[in-house]
C-alpha cells in the first residue's frame, strides 16, 4: 500500500537537466554540491539510485572544451603569436572553468533523458 501513485507532468529532460532538477517532478534539486548527485529527491521523494551517467559526460567535455580550447589557442598563436606565459595564463583556466562548467549541465542532462528513457545497465537474456 505503499505503492507511488502520483502523477507527475511530463518534464522536458533537456531544461530540467541544464537546471539541475528532478527528472520527475522538474522541481527538487538533482545535485548535493555541485557534481554529486542526491540520493533522493526532495520534493517527490524519487530514489536516484538509477542516476549514474557514468563516462559519456566526460567523453562530451573532452570533445567540447578540446576543440574549443585548442582551437582559439592555435589561432591565437598564428595570428598573434604572444608569448607562452600568456597561453597558460588565458588556456589552462578556461579549460578548467569550462569542464566544470560543462561536466554539471551535461550530467544533469543525461540522467535526465536516462529517467526519460528507462535506460538501465544492458543485459544478456539467456532465456
Amino acid at each position: 500500500m505503499t505503492e507511488d501513485t502520483a502523477h507527475f507532468p511530463p518534464v522536458d529532460p533537456v531544461k530540467a537537466g541544464l537546471q539541475g532538477c528532478c527528472p520527475r517532478c522538474g522541481q527538487g534539486k538533482l545535485f548535493d554540491g555541485f557534481l554529486k548527485v542526491k540520493s533522493v529527491c526532495a520534493n517527490c521523494d524519487l530514489d536516484l539510485a538509477f542516476a549514474d551517467s557514468g563516462d559519456g559526460p566526460v567523453v562530451f567535455v573532452i570533445l567540447i572544451v578540446g576543440f574549443i580550447v585548442v582551437g582559439a589557442a592555435l589561432w591565437m598563436e598564428v595570428n598573434i603569436n604572444p608569448p607562452l606565459w600568456l597561453h597558460f595564463l588565458l588556456w589552462i583556466p578556461l579549460a578548467c572553468g569550462l569542464s566544470l562548467v560543462l561536466m554539471r549541465l551535461l550530467k544533469g542532462v543525461l540522467i535526465n533523458l536516462q529517467y526519460r528513457n528507462n535506460a538501465r545497465q544492458g543485459e544478456i537474456d539467456r532465456g
